[in-house]
């Protein structure tokens, strides 16, 4: 594994253990330079592609939807291993579809419906983004849909 701070691929495993869900390894790393860091070790089950709005494809990519999904709950109080929990859950739901070609509406609905069980706000932020409001209204329309924010 390449240290992060010095380049070097001189890493030593100081910890290892398991992610509470059972579905990674989280190893502590020591570079001789004297950086630590965590890695983590996850099953791949198939070579996942993402076919674009625009038809275009490419490798289904962990980060990218970890990025996003982190964007949506900056500043929420949900903390970083309920976070990864649900981005795990996510990957885990689209490997378990059984198909090698998934489109990006079936993620982007995926995750818009879990965000909407894990924190409202965080829904409306991601939504914004995957519906591409434009305009003031198209924020009012989404929320005035939402029974989260209905008066009662």
């Amino acid at each position: 594994m390449i240290c992060s701070i010095c380049k070097k691929g001189e890493t030593s495993v100081v910890d290892s253990r398991p992610t509470e869900d059972g579905t990674a390894i989280r190893r502590r790393r020591l570079c001789v330079c004297g950086a630590r860091f965590t890695t983590f070790e996850r099953v791949q089950y198939r070579e996942l592609m993402v076919v674009k709005k625009n038809g275009r494809k490419s490798a289904f990519d962990r980060d990218k939807l970890a990025k996003s999904v982190f964007i949506a709950l900056k500043k929420r109080p949900i903390d970083t291993e309920t976070t990864e929990k649900f981005i795990s859950k996510i990957s885990r739901s689209l490997e378990e579809l059984g198909q090698s070609e998934i489109s990006t509406n079936t993620i982007g609905t995926m995750v818009m419906e879990g965000l909407k069980e894990l924190d409202p706000v965080a829904y409306v932020r991601f939504a914004s983004v995957y519906r591409n409001f434009r305009e003031e209204k198209d924020f009012v329309q989404f929320v005035d849909k939402l029974d989260v924010y209905k008066k009662r």
